[in-house]
């Protein structure tokens, strides 16, 4: 079974921390990208991170570079997100998502069309 759970969303005030949680199925994460994806009010769902849990080759948006960073744990087939200096730009609904990589082991682009096994979400609200 595939499957993808996102937590650790919830409300902070302007630079504040929080670090979202994925839990993947071993079909979903052993030895593929996993990427952090987000959806803004009103706007497009952008991608924010990636990892390749093969190798440990990190990608970020660079709207979060410096500010977030993405990690995997393999005992518990988890990768996380690590969220610092937030701001009310970052309030979203926060995506994990997992795909293969291509033969070479690289990942595609950090594009939601490019990711096939999607997690609900997770609200992330900042204040001002």
């Amino acid at each position: 079974q595939v499957q993808l759970v996102e937590s650790g969303g919830g409300s902070v005030q302007a630079g504040g921390s929080l670090r979202l949680s994925c839990a993947a199925s071993i079909y979903a994460y052993s030895n593929n990208c996993l990427g952090w994806f987000r959806q803004r009010p009103g706007k497009e769902r952008e991608g924010v991170a990636g990892i390749y849990t093969g190798g440990g080759s990190t990608y970020y948006d660079d709207s979060v570079t410096g500010r977030f960073t993405i990690s995997q744990d393999n005992a518990k087939n988890t990768v996380y997100l690590q969220m610092n200096s937030l701001e009310p730009e970052d309030t979203a609904v926060y995506y994990c998502a997992s795909t293969r990589p291509y033969s070479d082991n690289r990942c595609p682009p950090l594009t939601p069309g490019s990711y096939k096994y999607w997690g609900q979400g997770t609200q992330v609200t900042v204040s001002s």
